[in-house]
């Protein structure tokens, strides 16, 4: 199992660029708060793919396929 764990960071960070093949104005940030609506886990579709992003109790997340 594929698994990428992700902290939080501490200091404001620059948006990052927008993907390949998208304007900026489509790249968007959203905080962890809004994806996961108050779930410990939500699921992720991309490409067919289902991915499960979840939150652990020390405050990082897991995404995972």
């Amino acid at each position: 199992m594929n698994q990428t764990t992700c902290s939080a960071p501490r200091t404001p960070v620059p948006e990052s660029p927008a993907a390949p093949g998208t304007t900026p104005e489509a790249a968007r940030t959203l905080s962890s708060a809004e994806l996961l609506g108050g779930r410990q886990a939500v699921e992720i579709e991309h490409q067919g793919t289902r991915y499960v992003l979840r939150a652990t109790r020390s405050g990082k997340l897991i995404l995972t396929k």
